[in-house]
């Protein structure tokens, strides 16, 4: 993985002396809230419901066994003692103190972290594949460029303050794990005829308000133009994007009223002007970084099969490793290896995402003795170990058991995506946590998860999308009606190279009808699916009527629904 350099090092010591100097003068009164705002962004720092939250920056998902000890002695030192992973591959602290913030700013940067530009109106935190450079159906590894684009974006004076917040995601497999449409920019690397590395561009996507997803702008553009490309696409944004409007200020918005045809041609109008800048990468600069990604001392072993791994454990846990092998250990590049996900999401004791310190520190031992020192971050807010022997897997199993991490439910119905919510967030307008939790202890039965199959369920507590409900096979949406919390239901959404925008199923539900809402629906696709048919398959062959029809059907009578705008 990539390892900081002088100027690395020496700009994010600087940064951590500047803000503890920014939160004195907050502290003793020199410094206004309204000041110092935009200076606490800059630096992850926000303001929630019951205190501050800081969010730290994970660089496209990927660190080490020593950099997560340090986030496990964050969480007990200065937080509560546990972490919120998310779906922007970052973790956050949600009970930090203002004064002790420049602390722990410190302790993060003598492990080469930060919380640079993980807020604000900037480029924030760039997200990729956490099996980039060990996925079989890679075309690409994408790590030195999100490195490189990381380099190139961070604190770019031009980019500091765009209309609103700008996300990239940088995909180079043949599946899609990166929700690559719903980003402002999302970048697909692959290789030509000739084998040069090459990008295809979309832009516009997002979720939030008004879900759109990208459309492609540019095919083919070589991986050395990328900055001046992506300066003219900024740009373009940040002369003509809404600063009027906070609900209008996305790049989706841009692209809608222009057209994709119009801004693309805006963007290569601008790019015609400085496309042999000299922020353009360089092989030099390419070998620079690429050094850090080379692959790791793999052994020359033989692929075991899962009959043989599955008679290594005792009798009587065939069946849970077994299960374990399907849902949480992925094919890898070499033989003889494996990728594996550690769940953090187990069945109502813990929110989706969240890791205790105790846990961290385990994990960080699993990497270091199982996985050459390095883990991965997901978009699904769990945990990977991306190059674990084969041999191995039995006796990682045992270990991550001791941790309640070994819950075999990836890609399963409880595998749920949450953002905090009403719980910690001051923009929420429901809380989040309490319906993943009434969910998963209604789907407790592995059994029955196993027989249901795929099935993404995403959960937000606002409009703000910050649980990707939009992109769920089923979302859920909080929403405030005079003073109460109630929920949305979408279906028919997906993430992956099918990506599809969900769709309203009608007017909202109280919180402790969700169970019952959510047996409904499930109930209609056992019913109602053909052999081996997916949920999402199922309602796109049948659409939604059957699925709404069941969800209202038991709805229980507390009071009308409230009637919530889709848009």
């Amino acid at each position: 993985m990539y390892k900081y350099d002088h100027i690395d090092q020496t700009l994010v010591d600087q940064r951590v002396a500047q803000f503890r100097d920014q939160v004195a003068r907050r502290l003793d009164g020199s410094l206004a809230e309204e000041e110092f705002r935009p200076l606490r962004l800059q630096n992850g720092l926000y303001h929630q419901r019951h205190a501050y939250m800081l969010r730290v920056a994970i660089p496209y998902g990927l660190f080490s066994a020593k950099q997560l000890r340090t986030l496990a002695f964050i969480a007990e030192k200065y937080d509560r003692g546990y972490g919120h992973f998310t779906t922007r591959q970052n973790i956050q602290y949600n009970w930090v103190k203002l004064e002790e913030t420049p602390d722990i700013l410190a302790e993060l940067a003598k492990v080469e972290m930060h919380a640079i530009q993980t807020s604000g109106n900037c480029i924030r935190n760039i997200t990729s594949d956490a099996f980039a450079g060990v996925s079989g159906d890679e075309y690409v590894d994408t790590r030195p460029i999100c490195e490189l684009l990381r380099q190139w974006s961070t604190l770019h004076p031009e980019f500091a303050h765009l209309p609103r917040k700008f996300k990239f995601a940088v995909n180079g497999s043949k599946e899609d794990r990166t929700v690559l449409l719903c980003h402002d920019v999302g970048i697909e690397l692959k290789q030509d005829s000739s084998g040069a590395l090459v990008a295809d561009l979309y832009a516009g996507g997002g979720m939030g308000r008004t879900p759109i997803l990208g459309s492609l702008i540019k095919q083919g553009l070589p991986w050395q133009v990328l900055p001046s490309y992506l300066t003219a696409l900024l740009r373009v944004y940040n002369r003509f994007g809404r600063r009027d409007n906070l609900y209008k200020a996305r790049i989706k918005i841009l692209v809608k009223a222009l057209g994709p045809e119009e801004f693309a041609r805006q963007v290569e109008g601008e790019w015609a002007h400085i496309q042999n800048s000299d922020d353009n990468f360089t092989q030099a600069e390419w070998d620079r970084v690429a050094k850090h990604f080379t692959k790791p001392a793999y052994k020359n072993l033989s692929a075991l099969s899962t009959e043989k791994l599955i008679a290594s454990v005792a009798e009587k846990d065939h069946i849970a490793f077994a299960r374990w092998l399907e849902r949480n250990v992925k094919a890898h590049q070499v033989s003889g290896y494996a990728s594996v996900i550690l769940s953090l999401k187990p069945h109502g004791t813990a929110a989706p995402g969240d890791a205790t310190a105790a846990q961290m520190l385990a994990i960080a031992d699993l990497a270091d003795q199982y996985s050459f020192g390095e883990l991965r971050a997901t978009h699904e807010q769990n945990l990977v170990l991306a190059d674990v022997e084969q041999a191995e897997l039995p006796n990682l199993w045992q270990a991550a058991k001791k941790q309640n991490l070994v819950l075999p439910n990836i890609g399963l119905l409880t595998d749920i995506i949450a953002c905090p919510g009403g719980d910690f967030c001051s923009l929420a307008n429901a809380k989040s946590l309490p319906i993943a939790k009434a969910i998963q202890e209604r789907f407790d039965d592995l059994d029955y998860l196993y027989d249901l199959g795929d099935i993404t369920l995403n959960i937000s507590g606002c409009i703000n999308s910050c649980g990707h409900h939009h992109v769920g096979n089923i979302g859920v949406l909080g929403v405030d009606k005079d003073g109460e919390e109630w929920y949305q239901i979408t279906l028919g959404g997906e993430q992956g190279n099918d990506a599809a925008i969900g769709k309203v199923i009608g007017p909202s539900f109280y919180a402790d009808e969700i169970p019952d809402v959510m047996s409904n629906i499930i109930n209609t696709y056992v019913s109602e699916r053909s052999h081996e048919e997916a949920f999402i398959e199922t309602y796109r062959r049948l659409g939604v009527t059957p699925f709404k029809e069941a969800a209202y059907q038991h709805a229980k009578k507390k009071g009308q629904p409230a009637e919530v705008s889709a848009s």
